[in-house]
C-alpha cells in the first residue's frame, strides 16, 4: 500500500524486453535506495512493482504483459523522470490517500493553465474512473495523491501546488501526454454498494449524502 506522496523522482536508465511482451525496467534513484531489498514494493509512477535487482543506486523491477496493457510504463525511454514510492511500513505517516498501486486505465492531458501560483491540469479519463470520481474526492495521477476540482462527464480537473510540480513528473507533463489514474479505493466500494442498490447516476455529492456517507 502507497499514500500518493512521491519521495522522489527516478530515472530510467534501460528498459530490457522480457519476452512475451514483457520487459525489465532499471531505475536510478537515491534517497529510495537506503534501505531498499529485494523483494520490496516499489510504486513507479503509480505501478506497484517488485525490486528483483538491486546494484548500487539502480533498482531492477519486472513489468508484466497486464501492467503493459494498463499503463504507460510501455513508452518509458532511458533518461526519462519517474514518480518513485516505498511502500508504507505500519506506524508510518499517511500524508496522502490510500494508494494501492493497481492501475485503473490511462487518462491524458486536455489542457495546463496558470491560476495564480497554481497549475490546473484537465485529463480526459475511462468512463469506470470518471463515475467514481467526485469533487473534492481523492485520485492517483502517476502516483500522486491529488484533489479532484471538478468532474464532468468526460474529464476531471487538479489543481497542482508549486512544489509537487517541482518534485514530481507533473510539472513535465503537457496537453496530450498520457498518465497512470487510480481512483479513490473507498469511492470505488461506495460505488459497488450503491450499484447493488439500483444507483447509476454516478458519485455525487447528493448522493453521497443520502446515503449517510458525509
Amino acid at each position: 500500500m502507497f499514500t500518493g506522496l512521491v519521495e522522489e523522482m527516478g530515472a530510467v536508465v534501460k528498459k530490457e524486453s522480457g519476452g512475451s511482451s514483457s520487459f525489465s525496467i532499471k531505475i536510478r534513484g537515491e534517497m529510495i535506495m537506503a534501505d531498499l531489498a529485494v523483494g520490496d514494493s516499489v510504486a513507479v509512477n503509480g505501478v506497484c512493482l517488485t525490486v528483483t535487482f538491486l546494484e548500487n543506486n539502480i533498482f531492477t523491477v519486472d513489468v508484466m504483459p497486464e501492467t503493459m496493457r494498463k499503463t504507460n510504463l510501455y513508452l518509458l525511454k532511458p533518461g526519462e523522470k519517474v514518480n518513485l514510492e516505498r511502500s508504507l511500513r505500519a506506524g508510518g505517516r499517511f500524508g496522502g490517500h490510500i494508494v494501492s498501486g493497481h492501475i485503473d486505465g490511462i487518462g491524458r492531458v486536455l489542457s495546463r493553465t496558470r491560476e495564480g501560483n497554481a497549475i490546473v491540469f484537465s485529463f480526459s479519463a475511462p468512463r469506470e474512473i470518471m463515475r467514481q470520481t467526485v469533487v473534492k474526492g481523492s485520485i492517483a495521477i502517476d502516483g500522486i495523491s491529488l484533489t479532484v476540482a471538478a468532474v464532468n462527464e468526460e474529464s476531471f480537473s487538479v489543481g497542482v501546488i508549486p512544489h509537487t510540480a517541482a518534485v514530481t513528473t507533473l510539472g513535465l507533463k503537457k496537453p496530450g501526454d498520457l498518465v497512470n489514474l487510480e481512483g479513490d479505493i473507498i469511492a470505488k466500494y461506495v460505488w459497488k454498494y450503491m450499484e447493488t442498490r439500483g444507483g447509476t447516476g454516478g458519485l455525487t455529492l447528493a448522493n453521497l449524502k443520502e446515503n449517510g456517507y458525509i
